[in-house]
């Protein structure tokens, strides 16, 4: 047996990242630190992938709810709705048709309306017949270098993000009505215009849920192609 094997004990998963690793070093028999540092080394790259798997894939909206919004491209409103949702819309690098499929649900399923009874967070957009107006937002994935400016690597290319994000709102007038579902110009300069009803604004990413997926099909030992 390899002194890596007889000297570490790893029982982290990638796919439960949120996890801490529990290992153990025992002594070296050779009376040398390479044993003990090797195993260390051997930790600490595998930890580092598992901190990784996250942010492979995360499809992320920024939810509010709104009493009216509206986009505006070159001083021609293009799209308006009233009572409903506003939604800006990034899609990462690595995001998948699963990516989409997930945020589709949980955006249709999201409950920020009290039903007849007063009682609050009760009813989703589609028991309100309620309308939503979807906003292309790269920027979503903007991080700040060390001179402040920003840098949107992580967000998807424009070609491949155009039809992604078409499959996007496609998926969301299966998911509801075709008439309910309205959108900005991907990739123009928009006034996107909007009332805030409360406020309340909140985050939908794809991350946890698709992963979650995964890690089942893999325990099931269900694995898509």
């Amino acid at each position: 047996p390899s002194p890596a094997g007889n000297m570490v004990h790893h029982n982290n998963s990638c796919l439960h990242w949120a996890g801490q690793t529990n290992f153990a070093i025992a002594p070296s028999r050779s009376g040398t630190n390479f044993s003990k540092l090797l195993a260390v080394a051997y930790l600490l790259f595998t930890s580092a992938l598992c901190l990784q798997t996250p942010t492979a894939t995360a499809m992320r909206l920024v939810v509010q709810r709104v009493k009216s919004a509206s986009v505006t491209v070159e001083n021609t409103q293009i799209s308006a709705i009233g009572p409903g949702i506003l939604v800006l819309v990034g899609l990462h690098q690595d995001d998948t048709r699963s990516d989409l499929e997930y945020c589709a649900k949980k955006l249709l399923a999201c409950k920020l309306w009290e039903n007849d009874n007063c009682a609050p967070w009760r009813q989703h957009v589609k028991q309100k017949q309620y309308e939503i107006l979807c906003v292309s937002q790269f920027t979503l994935y903007g991080t700040l270098s060390k001179k402040n400016q920003p840098d949107y690597k992580l967000a998807m290319k424009a070609d491949l993000a155009q039809e992604m994000y078409s499959n996007f709102l496609e998926l969301l007038r299966n998911g509801y009505e075709v008439n309910k579902i309205f959108d900005g110009k991907f990739g123009a300069m928009m006034d996107v215009g909007l009332v805030n009803d409360g406020p309340v604004t909140i985050m939908i990413e794809s991350r946890d849920g698709v992963l979650e997926s995964r890690s089942s099909s893999l325990s099931s030992g269900n694995i898509d192609g």
